[in-house]
């Protein structure tokens, strides 16, 4: 049985640590290392994307940093509730023709008892900026 550390129910410094670690495995940009945070049957909601498993996941995942260059991201904890987390984030990166962004977003995650997460629902705005205007660096 797969158990990802620390699991529910989250108390502040488990809450905080869940979330640090999401951070420092995303900006990996490893879609294998990241993917192993989500059950098998994983339900997201990304944008408007709908994905279901962990191996859609894992092809979405893929695509988004062939596509996102440079990506960089950090998270904040917003709350939390026994196996449940709403997170702040920001990203910036940069696509194909060199172009900027910094996207917003809040997810929603939900955790099992092996403390993977079986649900992440995100809803991210983009920002064109300039290459100066760069935050996360």
């Amino acid at each position: 049985m797969e158990i990802k550390l620390p699991i529910p129910p989250f108390n502040v410094e488990t809450a905080l640590q869940k979330v640090q670690l999401a951070e420092d495995a995303w900006n990996t940009k490893d879609p294998e290392k990241v993917c192993l945070a989500y059950t098998i049957d994983a339900e997201w909601r990304n944008r408007t994307e709908f994905i279901n498993g962990r191996e859609k996941v894992k092809q979405f995942l893929k695509r988004k940093w062939e596509n996102e260059l440079n990506y960089k991201l950090k998270k904040e904890l917003w709350g939390f509730k026994e196996n449940r987390m709403a997170v702040r984030f920001e990203y910036e990166w940069h696509n194909k023709a060199g172009q900027w962004f910094r996207s917003y977003g809040n997810e929603l995650w939900e955790f099992n008892e092996q403390g993977l997460m079986q649900k992440r629902f995100a809803s991210i705005n983009d920002l064109q900026i300039k290459e100066s205007e760069r935050i996360l660096l």
